[in-house]
């Protein structure tokens, strides 16, 4: 028989192969991720009929190569192009990921690791990152408890939302920041109810609270002086939040004495003070207070007095009758901290700043009698009227340059630019605010003040926050998945890891976008790399495209076509000549 026989057998075989290979890749156009193969053709073994032979310098005649005839040709080689980038397509759906660069994606069917180019992944039911195609999970680094960073250690599945992860944790606020222009000359600052500004906090449940402050100009001749004391404290409801439990405190220190010089009138056409009673003027007065039967450990009890409607009253509302009739009706605590100083070694009236000096609050005057023996008739006050010196509040100072306006200090202590807010004492969730005020400045700001207090230090830290859940989950270039959440803060989650391989185009096909590490590809160490080490990155909103190249593919077609059309000639006129041969015997 003849050798062109098999030849053409030989051809037709190789280029039918070679025509698989091309109808795959074809098929696989639009296949996410799909790397295209090549074919490489090699010659078989040929048959020698005469071995080569050297140069004879006896005879002076030269070599001759050998006589060789092919018996055709064989698939050499079937080649991945599986380094070759595929064209970016737009999903806009965030889980979809594209590798840039030589890496794969690590997931795990249950069993083994395999890879992938394949970034259309999801999040199933349990909260892992899966692959949408065969719901095998996608495996990375995990974030170490102790240090928050991620510990690339042995990949594991990448479940991000698990039920720790859907929600995060309140935290306490611990630090807090008063800044702005406190204009001297601001009617709010100078007025008896000073200026006031709140400070939001958080406690360690997330409860969210208000703190009220209230800054107050010195009456004397310095008016670079502030008290700063606390009001109130409100719930998120706007009820106030009981300070009872306090065992000293809450804000700055006790017993602080401010220069106030104001008169307190009592109207005598008007009212009258009869002993402990504060009555109406007239033959038939009606009693509006009775200091009497006030328990002064407990404001809230009632007493025997009645209102006009009949009711009982309370300790506290006896006392807001007597503050409305010396005009400060509504202001009750601001009255009942109004003082009377004297020098303590000449017993005159003197102010707060003179070397030894006592005082006597209006609570304390109105519990000892000596306020209503001030106001009666023929009473030291002529004319019913008593001089007040000054203030007693709890809290601190707060002081300025005269020349430049800048902070100068809390507390009589220049250095000093911090002042605790201690509701620790009040139990419960709370925790210590430090206050910072080195941002306040005395400057002329048309008479209008801009001080207003922020939670948290000036970089933001020490803030608090509610209980957060979670809005949102973003994937950065080096495979970090952060989730979001509405209370503003981020947490990271994990680690996409990634795998590199010596020689990429050793691995074998799995089907289903797969590959699996062979001999040749080198061996995954189940750790695997971050996508950024070797210049990588990860976009999210986009999947790898097939790298098949269809100009080269239908080219690749054509020249196949030929080809196995040529061989099928071989074969044709092979069995011409075969049939020459047999028509000898004729």
């Amino acid at each position: 028989m003849m050798r062109s026989l098999f030849s053409g057998v030989a051809g037709l075989k190789t280029h039918q192969t070679k025509m698989d290979v091309i109808g795959n890749n074809i098929s696989n156009v639009n296949t996410v991720a799909y790397k295209g193969s090549s074919i490489v053709f090699a010659d078989l073994m040929s048959q020698t009929t005469q071995r080569a032979s050297g140069a004879n310098a006896a005879t002076g005649t030269g070599g001759i190569n050998a006589r060789q005839i092919g018996l055709g040709v064989k698939s050499g080689a079937i080649n991945i192009n599986i380094t070759g980038q595929g064209s970016a397509q737009s999903t806009g759906n965030p889980f979809d990921l594209m590798l840039t660069g030589e890496n794969f994606f690590v997931v795990n069917d249950g069993t083994q690791n395999l890879f992938t180019r394949d970034g259309s992944f999801y999040v199933d039911g349990a909260g892992n990152l899966a692959m949408t195609s065969t719901g095998y999970n996608v495996m990375g680094w995990k974030v170490d408890p102790e240090t928050g960073n991620i510990k690339q250690d042995t990949v594991a599945a990448l479940r991000i939302m698990s039920a720790e992860n859907m929600t995060y944790p309140p935290e306490a606020t611990s630090l807090g920041t008063v800044a702005g222009i406190l204009d001297k000359n601001d009617t709010d600052v100078t007025s008896p109810n000073g200026k006031s500004i709140n400070l939001g906090f958080y406690d360690a449940l997330g409860y969210y609270y208000t703190a009220k402050f209230v800054f107050k100009q010195s009456d004397g001749a310095d008016k670079n002086n502030y008290s700063v004391q606390l009001d109130k404290i409100l719930d998120s409801n706007g009820d106030e939040v009981p300070l009872t439990g306090a065992t000293g405190p809450l804000f700055g220190t006790a017993e602080q004495v401010q220069f106030l010089a104001t008169s307190l009138q009592l109207n005598t056409s008007n009212y009258q003070w009869n002993g402990q009673q504060l009555q109406t003027a007239g033959a038939n007065p009606t009693t509006i207070a009775d200091l009497g039967v006030i328990d002064w450990n407990d404001l809230n009890a009632a007493t025997t007095q009645l209102d006009a409607n009949g009711n009982a009253m309370t300790g506290q509302q006896i006392l807001d009758e007597v503050a409305k009739v010396y005009g400060y009706e509504g202001s009750t605590e601001e009255f009942l901290q109004l003082a009377t100083i004297t020098d303590t070694a000449t017993g005159n009236p003197a102010t707060p700043d003179s070397a030894a000096t006592t005082h006597k609050t209006v609570l304390e005057m109105l519990q000892d009698g000596s306020f209503a023996t001030a106001f009666a008739a023929g009473g030291s006050a002529a004319g019913g009227k008593m001089e007040i010196q000054g203030r007693v509040y709890d809290g601190t100072t707060i002081s300025f340059d005269a020349d430049n306006g800048h902070f100068n200090g809390m507390g009589g202590v220049l250095t000093q630019a911090t002042s605790t807010l201690y509701l620790s004492q009040l139990g419960g969730n709370f925790s210590d605010i430090v206050i910072d005020f080195s941002g306040v400045g005395m400057y002329d700001n048309k008479g209008t003040s801009t001080v207003g207090a922020d939670s948290g230090d000036k970089e933001g830290r020490g803030a608090g926050r509610r209980l957060g859940d979670m809005i949102g989950v973003s994937i950065q270039n080096n495979g970090m998945i952060y989730a979001s959440y509405d209370n503003g803060m981020t947490k990271l989650l994990g680690q996409i890891a990634t795998a590199a391989f010596a020689n990429a185009s050793g691995l074998e096909k799995q089907g289903d976008n797969m590959y699996a590490a062979t001999l040749n590809s080198g061996a995954f160490d189940g750790i695997g790399v971050d996508v950024t080490a070797n210049g990588g990155y990860i976009s999210t909103g986009q999947l790898e495209m097939s790298n098949v190249d269809l100009s080269s593919e239908f080219t690749e077609m054509i020249t196949t076509q030929r080809g196995f059309q040529a061989n099928s000639r071989i074969i044709t006129v092979s069995d011409t000549l075969l049939e020459e041969l047999t028509n000898l015997k004729r």
